[in-house]
């Protein structure tokens, strides 16, 4: 049994040290190529057919406001609201009144 338990501990204390060794260095991004002139025509007839179009897009003057028509035109303002009426008010309108 300690056997089995020294062993455990031996690989236990062993993955850090085997997650240090060297790995062969894999480039997995091939080297960069370069475009030919043919492309680069393509790619700047592209570029210039897009620039051309998006100045042909108008630009949107209108409201952008989704229930402008659903709310009438002459809106009623808010009145202006109500004095708060305190006690003292109260029992003075009430002698006045006698």
């Amino acid at each position: 049994m300690r056997v089995f338990r020294l062993a455990a501990v031996f690989a236990m204390l062993a993955g850090p040290a085997y997650a240090q060794v060297q790995t062969p260095n894999i480039n997995l991004l091939p080297e960069l190529q370069s475009k030919t002139p043919e492309e680069k025509e393509a790619e700047a007839a592209r570029d210039k057919a897009y620039k051309e179009s998006l100045r042909k897009i108008p630009d949107a003057k209108t409201s952008s406001d989704p229930w402008g028509a659903v709310r009438s035109a002459d809106t009623p303002k808010p009145s202006a609201p109500a004095k708060p009426r305190t006690k003292t008010d109260s029992t003075q309108t009430k002698m006045e009144t006698r």
